[in-house]
């Protein structure tokens, strides 16, 4: 996402702040947008919807947005007591503000009164091009567990790589952890150094939370794809995005940044012994996975 800030005068702040919410999920220039009718709701008018549909997209309406959650943005109407409504960016499962065009982005749940989601009109369309192996070797710098949701993690510098599981002692293989284990993707997640030392200061594991952190290769690229540590195989299953559970943890707001760079969530193929200094590679031939 590309953060659009609103324009110097805005006509009206609940249609701008929506316009400048659209134009960050969609990473577009504000001019790019059509500009509703003043007697026209922006999320719901012919204006938006028309102009979507020529992109190929639509809006479609949350029925509970206080409870709703989506692993993407999301755009919220918020209303706080005694003031107009206006428009934020949502993101993650559980979700919060990420993006807030008009205000500081501390919204209270109960102001949420309506949520709005952009969709594809046709996903088969939609989907996204797979991505190619990256052929880079890189390392394995930290193995971090914790034994239930909310302990501190632990540094070991070896471990046991449960197939299907998780690691020996970490909360996935314990279903002691925020989400449910032996689901795919659950077992294991990973980060990238660079992204933990492009916060300032240094993001630490008991901020990020995840299990493994590498350096020197595109964690991304590795989804839909087979890649070793050491000698034990994994499958990278998709994208690791952050959500408030972020913020639980931390002592400062972290949700915004990791997005899209939060790491890769990994299903454990086979049993291996697994230790820091191990090379992560590929595995597959470099070619896109098949849908």
């Amino acid at each position: 996402m590309k953060e659009v800030t609103l324009p110097n005068t805005p006509a009206s702040l609940e249609a701008s702040s929506f316009l400048a919410c659209l134009a960050t999920i969609l990473e577009l220039p504000l001019e790019r947008l059509p500009q509703p009718p003043e007697d026209e709701d922006p999320a719901s008018g012919w204006t938006v919807s028309r102009w979507l549909g020529g992109l190929g997209l639509g809006i479609a309406r949350v029925s509970e947005p206080t409870s709703f959650s989506w692993a993407g943005p999301w755009i919220a109407r918020v209303r706080p007591r005694g003031m107009g409504a206006r428009y934020v960016v949502m993101y993650g499962v559980p979700s919060g503000v990420v993006w807030d065009p008009c205000g500081d982005g501390n919204i209270r749940n109960d102001w949420i009164e309506a949520g709005f989601l952009l969709a594809a009109a046709d996903i088969a369309l939609a989907l996204p091009p797979p991505t190619v192996a990256p052929i880079a070797t890189g390392t394995l710098e930290g193995i971090w567990i914790a034994p239930a949701a909310g302990e501190h993690a632990q540094r070991v510098d070896v471990v046991q790589a449960l197939a299907g599981r998780g690691l020996a002692g970490d909360r996935h293989v314990a279903g002691t952890g925020t989400f449910p284990s032996s689901l795919p993707g659950s077992a294991l997640t990973l980060i990238e150094a660079e992204v933990c030392e492009s916060f300032d200061p240094p993001l630490g594991p008991n901020e990020h939370r995840r299990n493994l952190v590498t350096r020197g290769i595109d964690l991304n690229a590795l989804v839909g794809h087979d890649f070793r540590i050491g000698a034990t195989q994994f499958r990278g299953v998709r994208l690791c995005e952050p959500c408030t559970v972020i913020d639980r943890y931390a002592s400062r707001p972290l949700l915004r940044k990791p997005v899209h760079r939060g790491g890769l969530r990994a299903n454990i193929l086979e049993d291996g012994e697994i230790r820091v200094g191990d090379q992560v590679q590929a595995t597959t031939d470099g070619t896109p996975p098949q849908p």
